[in-house]
């Protein structure tokens, strides 16, 4: 081979090299490409539904992870341990887990105001507390709008301090029986203290307790006209979120309310905790079974 052929044959050679490389550079650069679509794929997350626990066949078999049930009806039913513990029975023979419970104690029992009930509030929380520990739950919501309303007249710095010192004695048991009690703020039609998630993070900040942290109530958020900054904002606090339509509290689908903003801000602050619908039903079943299709669709969408 001649010193012109030896050229032409080098000048072949690295041509295809340079296009082998090229090709790979391709590759990967559009693999590369490809992977933000994945990560950027929706959000995923445990969602559940407040409701009686004899709903669970019907919620299991529509996809939901968990119930959200009443410490009123199932930790302290007013028919006694009895039925407390044919729940249990009914728990283990289901299988879908109360991942966490609403209405903690009745507005009879007051937690600020000339008149309180600490001590039997404590009794109360106590109790379960200890039982949502044996039913394999996570946390208590701690609302109870009507406890925790400042009468009229009554000074809101004395109530504020008075509510505080009453969750700085009832943290510990949260802690005690490893289970979170989680602070829900309520929109003002509701009750007139602690209706955001920075007054809600204000009670927990002076407690100072991990096993006392902060419900997001997307629906409470919407009659508040709190924006989804306010998730990204107070996220370190957050383990639990209820949601539904802001109108009438209606089920999500029922008037289309559109979600995903709060759902992106959970998403950037990479929340894992369960979703809940907690709704006024006017038809429950198809309600649940369009519920769970549009909070996925919303979810996967951002």
């Amino acid at each position: 081979m001649n010193s012109t052929e030896n050229a032409t044959s080098r000048r072949t050679f690295l041509q295809n090299v340079v296009g082998v490389l090229a090709g790979v550079t391709l590759a990967k650069g559009q693999a590369e490409a490809a992977v933000p679509e994945a990560t950027n794929a929706g959000l995923e997350l445990p969602l559940g539904v407040c409701a009686a626990y004899e709903k669970a066949p019907l919620l299991k078999s529509l996809g939901y992870s968990f119930i959200e049930e009443s410490v009123g009806r199932f930790l302290i039913p007013e028919a006694g341990d009895g039925q407390y513990e044919k729940n249990r029975s009914a728990l283990k023979t289901e299988g879908l887990p109360v991942r966490s419970y609403i209405y903690f104690f009745p507005g009879t029992l007051k937690s600020v105001g000339p008149t309180l009930h600490h001590e039997a509030i404590l009794q109360r929380a106590d109790l379960a507390l200890k039982r949502a520990k044996e039913c394999g739950s996570k946390n208590i919501v701690f609302g109870s709008g009507g406890s925790r309303a400042i009468p009229d007249g009554f000074d809101r710095a004395t109530a504020k301090a008075q509510h505080i010192a009453l969750c700085q004695k009832m943290a510990p048991l949260a802690e005690k029986h490893g289970i979170t009690l989680a602070v829900e703020p309520l929109n003002r039609g509701e009750t007139n203290f602690i209706n955001s998630l920075a007054e809600g993070v204000e009670i927990i900040q002076a407690v100072n307790n991990p096993w006392f942290r902060l419900q997001c109530d997307i629906y409470h958020m919407l009659k508040e006209d709190e924006k989804p900054e306010e998730i990204i904002k107070y996220a370190p606090f957050i383990v639990h979120c209820h949601i539904a339509e802001k109108e009438s509290r209606t089920a999500p689908g029922v008037k289309g309310d559109d979600f995903r903003p709060y759902f992106r801000a959970l998403k950037k602050i990479k929340y894992q905790g369960g979703l809940s619908l907690e709704c006024n039903w006017t038809d429950f079943d198809n309600e649940i079974k369009r519920g769970i299709s549009v909070v996925k669709q919303q979810l996967a969408e951002v």
